[in-house]
């Protein structure tokens, strides 16, 4: 079965808007794993306008199942994952200001630089996943890099999904299938939901993980978080 990853940025949104401690995001994390998921995903960035470092810090001897921090590797991001050693660091190349992540890693030009970050985090035992697109190329080059894994940008075929599934995932299917040629472990992220996450998840081999927040998040305001959880667990159930 595919795991199920929560990230809670969107939860520290809302507080954020507010001020205080209300929603509480380490609370929040602790009920996500309490009602099934089986990991925690926060995205710190630079400007703290959802998850903050300190979020982090304090997340960490809470999260019992697996806890996946993604983000930019800038100095600040690198010395942050280093102190809290999550079981997992997922690097997104979205640079300071970016709304969210839109883009996966050209791994031919940035493979110098990816391969030394990686090497830095394997020094301390975490495992890497580095976001990429569907271009092979790039696939085949992150092996390159070191990593332990490659995270698929999910948003094109969310896209073109409700107009044609089997055209939308092929892209996704081919570049599981050298994903998996190369030994590279395979998750995947970025606007999946209740609509189009089943299919996904039975059309793309060898998927180890999930990491879904907004959708998520945004589906527990109309069904409460802990059913939304299970519901989501159940869209991959057959994996």
């Amino acid at each position: 079965m595919t795991r199920l990853s929560v990230n809670i940025n969107k939860i520290a949104t809302l507080r954020n808007a507010r001020g205080g401690n209300i929603p509480d995001v380490l609370k929040a994390a602790v009920n996500c794993q309490r009602f099934g998921a089986q990991g925690i995903t926060v995205h710190p960035r630079p400007d703290e306008r959802h998850i903050r470092y300190q979020d982090v810090r304090d997340m960490r001897p809470l999260v019992s199942t697996e806890f996946n921090i993604e983000g930019y590797p800038s100095g600040s991001f690198i010395e942050l994952v280093i102190s809290v050693l999550p079981d997992q660091v997922t690097l997104v190349p979205d640079p300071p200001g970016a709304l969210t992540s839109n883009q996966g890693w050209d791994t031919v030009s940035e493979k110098q630089r990816l391969s030394e970050v990686i090497a830095r985090f394997h020094e301390h035992g975490i495992r890497t996943s580095i976001f990429t697109g569907t271009d092979l190329k790039h696939i085949e080059h992150a092996k390159f890099t070191g990593t332990d894994r490659i995270e698929l940008y999910t948003e094109p075929y969310a896209q073109k999904y409700p107009a044609d599934p089997v055209k939308a995932a092929a892209p996704f299917a081919a570049a599981a299938k050298l994903a998996g040629e190369l030994g590279l472990g395979l998750n995947a992220g970025h606007d999946l939901n209740l609509d189009n996450l089943r299919y996904f998840a039975e059309n793309i081999p060898g998927l180890l993980e999930v990491s879904i927040g907004h959708a998520l998040i945004s589906d527990a305001l109309y069904f409460g978080l802990e059913n939304t959880i299970q519901m989501y667990l159940r869209q991959l159930e057959s994996k």
